[in-house]
């Protein structure tokens, strides 16, 4: 058995050192003690013989080598070893790293996102206090108590952010000292006295001038702020009075909040204070323009209470191919103008790489009002029911009736759903030509919303190129 004991300062540096030394000389594993500072006394553990000298370069993904950077300052006594056994497996496991299903790996980036949250949690909760200098420099010193050894690299974070000054951040199992714009580390002394200064004063400010009681849910401030950290934070001790005192400061601010709503809200209380418009004419509008001007009236579900305006399509009256999205998003609501959002620009992007002239096709929506929900001051987009697609179906059946395009294009479940009855297996059915109910011809992709809320922006990439091929075949479709 090979003990090997790391140094406290430096950690992770050593770590690999080691780590590669002992790939080099193909240690096993279960060959290997690991240990942080002096090691302790092991029966069986016989002298390491010289380990002897790397015959080639060891290269490893660079997943691991951001993986290992992280989890090797986790509070777990095991951290080294588990490293290591992963290590060990990489040469003989060609995608390890991607195997989202290797139990090995999975608790690893585990504690590798464990150790961020605790890198951030301590840039966020150290309060420095001022303190005699010793130069011409001011000097401060805090007390922090993280979760794992995180102090070493993330003092760097407050090197940079402070420094114009000398301070000192001391934790139960290291000390940093940032003096003369040179930072070292230190082992820690026992906990300092640090007295309060006026900064103290400041911080209680600052959280009462940011505490909104009308927003107050203590769960999720407790997510953000740990009670664990409240003991070291000077604002906390005003956190039991502020909960307390909160329903009855919400209630001043309601009453002193302002009357007026937000200017985009204009032009929906101008048509609230008008009499209701009627319903849609009983005569079926025969023109694209004469089908904008009913729609301004419609009636047939509630979406038109919230909205701002409706949004009809565009394009020209002869178009040979529609396009059919979902629904107007904010920027549509708000302009009156289909895909002209986020969305709208992935697809203009799309459109342009697939060779289709945007200009010469029609563009709508199957649902024509915009529905979101309230968040603050942004309106997140819902998607409609089923119900809301029935009742709005009847504006896209006219707008097919006076367009009458060679092929359809349906973007996206909703689109899909108003125009053949049917949204399930979208992903499925992607680049297929299909029929409508009436026998139209139709081809299936995905909405570009879908691909804009991919979280991988490499898969972003290959699904706005996969977009890019179904508007291709559409643009074949109608050359024949």
């Amino acid at each position: 058995m090979r003990a090997i004991a790391l140094p406290r300062i430096g950690t992770s540096k050593a770590w690999r050192a080691e780590a590669r030394a002992l790939l080099s000389a193909r240690v096993p594993p279960e060959a290997v003690s690991w240990s942080l500072g002096d090691p302790a006394p092991d029966l069986f553990a016989a002298p390491s013989a010289p380990l002897p000298e790397a015959s080639a370069a060891i290269t490893v993904p660079q997943a691991f080598v951001q993986l290992a950077d992280c989890a090797v300052w986790h509070s777990d006594p095991e951290r080294f070893a588990r490293l290591y056994a992963l290590l060990w497996r990489l040469p003989a496991e060609r995608g390890l790293m991607s195997d989202r299903g290797d139990p090995a790996l999975a608790r690893l980036e585990r504690m590798a996102r464990e150790v961020r949250r605790d890198r951030h949690k301590m840039t966020a909760f150290v309060r420095f206090r001022e303190i005699e200098a010793h130069s011409s420099r001011r000097r401060f010193a805090a007390w922090f108590e993280p979760s794992h050894f995180t102090l070493e690299p993330t003092a760097p974070f407050f090197a940079r952010r402070f420094g114009d000054m000398d301070w000192s951040i001391f934790t139960p199992t290291l000390a940093a000292h940032f003096e003369a714009g040179a930072l070292r580390f230190a082992d820690p002394p026992p906990r300092p006295e640090i007295a309060p200064d006026a900064t103290e004063d400041l911080w209680r400010t600052y959280f009462r001038s940011i505490f909104n009681p009308a927003r107050l849910k203590p769960k999720a401030m407790q997510a953000e702020m740990p009670k664990k950290y409240w003991r070291n934070l000077p604002e906390a001790a005003l956190i039991p009075e502020m909960i307390a005192g909160a329903q009855a400061r919400a209630r001043e601010m309601a009453e002193a909040a302002p009357t007026l709503a937000p200017a985009r809200a204009a032009r929906i209380r101008e048509r609230l204070a008008k009499p209701e418009a009627p319903p849609p004419p009983a005569e079926r509008p025969s023109t694209l323009p004469a089908l904008a001007k009913a729609l301004e009236s419609c009636r047939r579900c509630p979406l038109w209470e919230d909205a701002t305006q409706p949004v009809p399509g565009e394009g020209p009256p002869d178009a040979p191919l529609m396009l059919v999205g979902e629904a107007p998003g904010d920027r549509e609501d708000l302009t009156g103008r289909p895909f002209v959002g986020p969305a709208g620009q992935l697809f203009d992007r799309a459109a342009e790489a697939a060779g289709l002239d945007r200009s010469r096709a029609w563009i709508t929506n199957a649902v024509k009002h915009f529905k979101f929900q309230p968040r603050g001051k942004r309106r997140l987009h819902q998607n409609p029911d089923s119900g809301e697609i029935q009742h709005c179906r009847w504006w896209l059946e006219l707008e097919r009736e006076i367009v009458s395009p060679r092929l359809i294009v349906a973007m996206g479940a909703t689109a899909l759903e108003s125009l053949t009855g049917d949204r399930r297996a979208l992903l499925k059915r992607r680049g297929g030509f299909e029929t409508t109910s009436d026998g139209a011809p139709l081809l299936v992709t995905v909405h570009p919303s879908w691909i804009l809320r991919l979280p991988d922006p490499a898969q972003r990439e290959n699904e706005t190129a996969r977009f890019a091929d179904d508007l291709r075949l559409a643009v074949r479709r109608i050359a024949v």
